[in-house]
């Protein structure tokens, strides 16, 4: 360990941010719950959360734990194509989109490696593409029940978190499947948005009735 966070997952994360150009990263076991601690951090509680009518069903879930209120767009496709905002907030949902230097500045992206569409295939997995010190020093004591990185004897907890942290035996292969987005000279691949089909979750009235 490194003070209390896994040197691997430590490597890892630095691969990441040499790769899509984000300054900080913070790897999670999901990116459903990257998205939860963005929107916490963001303080979206009581607020409207505009998002595609379709998209993954966990993304209304976690504006409404995180205390916000849905509102769908409609969409003129059946699918949906690469990153979109959780307008009006930072937060952006990437779980389409993995590729060099994609980070956009000033916002909290949060990227999926669950699952087997998506470009980074490590069986489960996320993190949040951040260049904000302060979210980042958040989301690292967030993702670890409220931890500062030092042994729980020697901590002064005082910070109610969860455990999202991304396990150190995911970090490790990870780390080890990153070469994919190399060529043979060293130089980082382009990967292009993934489309996939939706179903149109404006539709459900979980989504809608629990906005009241």
């Amino acid at each position: 360990m490194a003070n209390g966070i896994y040197k691997i997952t430590e490597d890892f994360e630095k691969a990441l941010s040499d790769y899509t150009g984000a300054p900080y990263v913070i790897t999670v076991d999901n990116q459903s719950n990257a998205l939860f601690l963005s929107l916490m951090y963001e303080k979206i509680c009581g607020q409207e959360i505009t998002i595609p009518d379709r998209t993954y069903p966990s993304v209304p879930c976690e504006i409404i734990h995180a205390g916000g209120k849905v509102k769908f767009k409609e969409t003129k496709n059946k699918t949906l194509t690469g990153a979109y905002q959780l307008e009006p907030t930072n937060v952006w949902d990437s779980a389409l989109s993995f590729t060099h230097n994609m980070y956009k500045a000033g916002t909290h992206m949060c990227v999926s490696f669950t699952g087997p569409y998506k470009h980074f295939k490590l069986s489960k997995g996320g993190a949040i593409l951040t260049d904000n010190h302060d979210a980042y020093l958040w989301f690292k004591r967030a993702r670890y029940s409220g931890r500062r990185e030092c042994s729980y004897h020697d901590d002064h907890l005082d910070m109610l978190g969860w455990n999202f942290y991304m396990m150190p035996e995911l970090a490790a292969r990870g780390l080890l499947l990153m070469s994919q987005f190399y060529n043979g000279e060293g130089k980082p691949k382009h990967n292009e948005d993934l489309e996939l089909p939706y179903p149109d979750l404006s539709k459900f009235k979980i989504y809608t009735e629990a906005n009241r």
